[in-house]
């Protein structure tokens, strides 16, 4: 692994923490992404001592300018240098209270601290002692679970997401993010502890969730939330997409899985967040506006200006912002309709300048997800 750790920052570290007769570790996230090949600007060094003093050590030894910002009661100090962001802890182990997700710390060993990491795969160190630089620690497989794509937990799984259930949303922001699979031990584990979920604060879980809708196929996510009962804890209102029901042998799209290929053609267009959180609204009255109406079938009539109406209560459910961001996905879902409608009728000169009025800047936005929102009952595969 020494030809990864090329960066003088390493070396500095190394030498430092030689100097403080500790020993220092690469771990987590950076090792990880050494292996999928993707470029980390974040790198969490684990000494057993005082992080805290080594962070020091080493950035005097850069120069006066690199400042320390450390927090004594955690233990943890991070410097900025050259572009990348570097974190010193102790090595720890950790217990949890059952109405908390805080753990009370203590000192512990490397081996305590790869153990109370979240997954496999990120439970990998490399020694940066001089006589060891660079040698890989993966006590438990992570490399294995890497080639496998698997998201496992190094202990119990029910254990680590009781422990910390914000760990839950973030197995599957990584199966979304990675295109990865969740192990099946894990996967009932989610499922047994969904409600766990309710003790992290709303803020925590919807920094996780956007991550999910920021991935290049949200529906994965979106899949995973569902099948494993936490979706219907943190967001039930999609859940009421979900199903199709018949009458005279008539059935609509099941809108739950309509909404997510909606969702996943528009990723495949922006990486805006709000325009991909119009995609998952857009039709998020349709429960509340359907109808059968004999001659005519199934009906969802006024659900773009329900839908509308509905975008505010729910940002502030999720604790999204109430500014212009939502703003834009109201206009959005309230306007969704309109290019469709305008392209099934014979087309005024007035009717294109009042779309084009009411859109405004963002007309190509709006454009955007109308083309997206053009699938079939049988376009969406479900993924298994």
């Amino acid at each position: 692994m020494k030809k990864h750790l090329q960066h003088p920052i390493f070396t500095v570290i190394a030498e430092e923490a030689e100097k403080l007769q500790q020993q220092a570790f690469v771990v987590g996230g950076y090792v990880r992404d050494i292996f999928l090949k993707r470029e980390s600007k974040d790198i969490d060094i684990v000494v057993l001592g005082s992080g805290i003093d080594l962070a020091h050590k080493v950035a005097h030894r850069l120069g006066d300018s690199v400042p320390v910002s450390f927090f004594k009661n955690f233990g943890t100090a991070m410097i900025k240098f050259d572009g990348l962001e570097i974190e010193f802890v102790g090595a720890r182990k950790e217990s949890y209270r059952l109405d908390s997700r805080k753990p009370i710390v203590e000192e512990g060993s490397l081996d305590d601290d790869q153990k109370r990491r979240d997954f496999t795969i990120n439970a990998m160190a490399i020694h940066l002692t001089p006589t060891n630089f660079g040698e890989l620690l993966d006590s438990f497989n992570g490399t294995d679970d890497l080639q496998k794509k698997l998201i496992r937990t190094p202990l119990d799984p029910e254990i680590t997401f009781s422990d910390d259930p914000l760990r839950m949303m973030r197995a599957i922001r990584f199966a979304s993010q990675l295109h990865f699979h969740i192990d099946a031990k894990a996967f009932k584990a989610i499922k047994n502890n969904k409600d766990r979920i309710k003790i992290v604060s709303t803020e925590r879980v919807t920094e996780e969730l956007n991550k999910i809708v920021l991935s290049s196929k949200p529906s994965i996510g979106f899949e995973l939330l569902f099948d494993s009962g936490l979706l219907e804890v943190i967001f039930p209102q999609m859940c009421l997409l979900h199903g199709v029901e018949y009458i005279n042998g008539q059935g609509h799209k099941d809108n739950f899985y309509h909404t997510l290929q909606v969702l996943d053609n528009v990723a495949k267009a922006t990486d805006d967040l709000w325009i991909r959180w119009s995609a998952i609204l857009h039709d998020i009255a349709k429960p509340a506006t359907k109808r059968f109406e004999p001659g005519q079938g199934w009906t969802f009539h006024g659900h773009e200006d329900r839908g509308a109406r509905m975008v505010k209560h729910i940002f502030r459910q999720l604790k999204l912002p109430l500014n212009e961001k939502m703003k834009l996905v109201e206009k959005l879902v309230q306007l969704h309709l309109r290019p469709i409608v305008l392209a099934q009728e014979h087309v005024t000169d007035s009717a294109i300048r009042r779309l084009l009025f009411d859109a405004g800047d963002d007309i190509d936005a709006l454009m955007m997800l109308c083309h997206a929102d053009v699938t079939t009952k049988n376009e969406y595969k479900i993924r298994k």
